[in-house]
């Protein structure tokens, strides 16, 4: 089936989705789609500005949010299925199980991109963000495809590796991914690393030259996201010169 550009109504109510279509689209559905998964305490509203200063032809941006609010009036939403505390730091435990949230991105990738929108696989990418980036490599698993034109299209997890909670049995997936996180991070660990290429078959690491596992902010730190994306992302335009700026 031709695809579609994929819109509110394609959602089910139980899914808050922010849609950002690329800039001088031409005419028809983008060629790819960009899922863009906040992190813990994050919403899809706030999230979705990052995926506007990305600036990616061809591409249409849909920001999903986290399926269940923070409690205790902290604010925003979470991947997990539970909320429980890290005792080593006192603050919310990242790995808190991603069985809904997995339902709910199987949901949003086969129901709704694949089926009504006639996306393939291979011309979606997942970039999330701290849990949203855990949550993003379990589905990146489920979605990991026998052959590579099964797979997604790739992961992006920005200050997480693959979640313990997660189970590494079975085949690799050949989803490729790429792990961005800050010097000595604590999350992305060199065992977190050995954890993550255990259940992808294909996985690079950049590594910030500064201290903590925060969004990119400068044009060095975002340069590999751009070049993973240039090689990924389905675009005969290429990635425009300024997109690596953000602000």
């Amino acid at each position: 089936m031709p695809t579609k550009t994929p819109t509110q109504a394609d959602f089910p109510s139980t899914v808050t989705a922010i849609i950002t279509t690329p800039p001088q689209a031409r005419s028809g559905p983008a060629p790819n789609i960009l899922l863009l998964l906040h992190g813990l305490g994050d919403s899809a509203t706030g999230f979705s500005a990052f995926g506007r200063a990305l600036n990616l032809p061809e591409t249409t941006v849909v920001t999903i949010q986290g399926p269940a609010p923070v409690p205790f009036d902290l604010g925003g939403f979470h991947w997990g299925d539970d909320v429980s505390f890290d005792s080593s730091t006192g603050g919310l435990d990242m790995d808190a199980g991603f069985n809904k949230s997995t339902r709910l991105l199987r949901e949003v990738i086969r129901d709704v991109l694949m089926t009504k929108c006639g996306y393939r696989a291979r011309e979606i990418l997942v970039l999330g963000f701290g849990q949203g980036g855990m949550a993003g490599l379990m589905i990146g698993r489920e979605f990991g495809g026998g052959s590579e034109a099964e797979a997604l299209a790739g992961v992006v997890s920005i200050g997480a590796a693959f979640p313990l909670s997660g189970s590494a049995a079975g085949a690799k997936s050949r989803a490729p991914v790429l792990l961005l996180a800050g010097r000595d991070s604590v999350v992305v660990s060199d065992s977190a690393v050995k954890r993550t290429k255990g259940v992808f078959e294909f996985v690079e690491v950049s590594r910030y030259a500064r201290k903590g596992d925060t969004m990119p902010s400068c044009r060095e730190e975002v340069v590999p996201l751009m070049q993973f994306f240039a090689r990924r992302l389905r675009s005969r335009q290429g990635v425009p010169e300024g997109s690596i700026e953000l602000s």
